[in-house]
């Protein structure tokens, strides 16, 4: 692979190069490797076969799970988030201890791995977010809560320079990641100053269905505002914003 230089910049394939572009700019490399058919078909490709199909199904699970809490997403998520989670996603699925290779899949793996995996980097919750907290995953009967104890907001909420105001978030999802669909619930606090005065408990409450076989996932998240002239504006369009899975509950 090779970086293109000069003024004219090319995509597309000439000859043996294919030239294309990245996020690190226009590149260059020359066609080449295995043929679709051989990789289809050649017994020396099996494994590589059963890793592609193992693959291919953790980016559809972390897409569901994405999918279930979007709105969440939309400001709490950095531009590796969809590849740091694929990754993750494949750990699980290797522990399926049921399937044999290229068949196993997340709900006979250990999706329990995922507890504690931050969406965005720049923004990590327990970086963020410093008040003790009880988290509630119920699957009998459906409840996925956050309770926060009274804490200080100047002592307990990390906050990027600029932030004068902050929201507190949580969803909870019900999975079905073999009919890749999902049933999810979401709460938020009021939008709250960041100064010296206690706060009252906080509790974000959401409802799941009752008696669920699904795996099921509880998010906790912070978002950072500044106020200006009586209007909120998310801080850096919410690039600070914190939001992680704080518990993960397999098929029972």
């Amino acid at each position: 692979m090779a970086r293109q230089k000069g003024l004219i910049k090319l995509k597309g394939t000439m000859g043996d190069i294919t030239f294309y572009r990245t996020k690190d700019g226009y590149m260059a490399r020359e066609k080449g490797g295995i043929t679709a058919e051989r990789m289809r078909t050649d017994p020396a490709f099996q494994r590589t076969r059963e890793n592609m199909a193992e693959f291919g199904r953790a980016g559809k699970a972390g897409k569901v799970l994405r999918n279930s809490m979007q709105s969440l997403l939309r400001t709490a998520g950095d531009r590796l988030m969809v590849s740091r989670l694929t990754k993750e996603m494949v750990k699980v699925i290797q522990l399926d201890a049921i399937n044999p290779r290229g068949q196993r899949n997340v709900i006979d793996g250990e999706a329990e791995l995922l507890q504690g995996f931050d969406f965005n980097i720049h923004g990590k919750l327990n970086t963020s977010f410093g008040a003790p907290f009880v988290t509630t995953l119920d699957r009998a009967l459906g409840t996925a809560h956050i309770d926060i104890e009274p804490f200080t907001p100047t002592d307990s909420v990390i906050a990027p320079a600029g932030s004068t105001h902050y929201k507190l978030v949580s969803a909870g999802s019900d999975i079905n990641f073999e009919a890749e669909t999902y049933t999810s619930d979401r709460t938020e606090s009021g939008i709250l100053p960041i100064d010296t005065v206690l706060t009252a408990p906080i509790a974000l409450h959401n409802t799941l269905p009752a008696a669920s076989l699904n795996p099921l996932f509880l998010l906790f998240g912070i978002n950072f505002y500044q106020e200006v002239n009586g209007t909120f504006y998310e801080l850096k369009n919410g690039s600070y914003n914190a939001l992680q899975l704080v518990q993960v509950s397999g098929t029972p």
